[in-house]
């Protein structure tokens, strides 16, 4: 199947290796169609459709990857927090540093 192959665009996007590569090619063309057929139905202009198609590939593309990479990057970041939370919670659960451990008047130093 070709669309399982790794491919380049434009000679230096690996669009399989690549985050949000894929997925921005192919709303970018699935934009590019809509707003295209849109305004040739709305027209009959064809060179001015292919314009805008254009313009709606190259919109649709970038407007997808930037919100594609920021949720990439929360993820990225939720994932961090949660791992280093559960390293915190293995290394002091049973300890007097645990936060869930109820601490009595004699731990506390208070005689």
């Amino acid at each position: 199947f070709f669309f399982l192959q790794s491919f380049k665009l434009l000679g230096f996007l690996d669009v399989k290796s690549v985050p949000c590569a894929r997925e921005s090619v192919l709303y970018g063309s699935l934009g590019s169609l809509v707003v295209g057929l849109g305004h040739f139905l709305a027209t009959s202009r064809v060179r001015r459709s292919c314009d805008f198609a254009v313009g709606g590939f190259i919109c649709t593309m970038l407007g997808y990857w930037f919100y594609c990479r920021y949720n990439l990057a929360q993820h990225r970041i939720r994932q961090r927090m949660l791992k280093e939370g559960m390293r915190n919670k293995i290394l002091f659960e049973g300890s007097s540093l645990d936060p869930e451990r109820k601490q009595t008047g004699n731990e506390r130093g208070d005689s």
